[in-house]
């Protein structure tokens, strides 16, 4: 079973969130350290993850059939079951008037 392919917006606010999460946790730390510059990162990571995968996915497109009107009777009309092939005529002369 293949995974979805993620949707542009799922990877915007991803990318987005890494990028604006990982610069205001560095500058709200103040670190030099390379170690927690690496904590910075993966949790800047992680966060964009979530975020990522709670943007709700787009809706597949569904195609609108268009069936015309048949008048104020919206509906096949009913064929009796004794018509025989009179009736079946009357059926396909009613159709394709």
């Amino acid at each position: 079973m293949a995974m979805p392919r993620p949707t542009v917006a799922q990877l915007a606010y991803g990318s987005l969130t890494v990028i604006l999460s990982a610069f205001a946790m560095l500058l709200l730390s103040r670190t030099t350290s390379a170690g927690w510059i690496a904590v910075v990162a993966v949790v800047a990571l992680a966060l964009g993850l979530l975020v990522a995968m709670t943007v709700p996915a787009g809706r597949p497109r569904t195609v609108a059939v268009h069936r015309p009107s048949t008048g104020a009777g919206a509906g096949p009309a009913p064929v009796s079951v004794g018509a025989g092939a009179s009736g079946r005529a009357d059926e396909v002369r009613r159709h394709a008037a």
